[in-house]
């Protein structure tokens, strides 16, 4: 899923205009992409958390030649699955459903209905006799014939 795919997610999901999806998956990124570059942790329970992470300099090799190479230090991030995304994804649980947000139209008062009559109870049907079950057919295996000698 690309950008505009998840856009189109989030716009069907949430009731919105696909500019409105739009401007809120950046919204989303950008604050993540603070918070992250501020050395913060950023959790979302039951999803996951971008955790910040650093890495020093170190020596490594150039693998066609094998000469020794000095690596910068780097930042970078980390994602820590939550455990109801885990779940979600190992199928231990069902993706919970967003219903689209509506704007409330204004109440009006429902007539007064009356209160109906109580159903009559069916009359309980007796149980059929269970089935027998077929016996299995045996196997038997095919003899092959000895072979002719010439």
């Amino acid at each position: 899923m690309n950008k505009s795919e998840l856009v189109g997610a989030v716009a069907e999901k949430a009731g919105l205009s696909k500019a409105q999806a739009e401007s809120a998956v950046d919204a989303f990124v950008a604050s993540v992409e603070e918070a992250v570059s501020k050395k913060d942790k950023v959790t979302l329970i039951g999803f996951g958390s971008f955790v910040p992470t650093a890495r020093s300099a170190r020596k490594g090799r150039n693998p066609q030649t094998g000469a020794p190479v000095t690596i910068k230090a780097s930042k970078s991030v980390r994602f820590s699955v939550g455990s109801q995304f885990k779940q979600v994804l190992n199928g231990k649980a069902s993706l919970k459903k967003a219903a689209p947000a509506k704007k409330a139209a204004p109440a009006k008062k429902a007539p007064v209905a009356k209160k109906a009559a109580p159903a009559k109870k069916a009359a309980v049907a007796k149980k059929a006799a269970p089935a027998k079950k077929a016996a299995p057919a045996k196997k038997t295996t095919a003899k092959k014939a000895p072979a002719k000698k010439r």
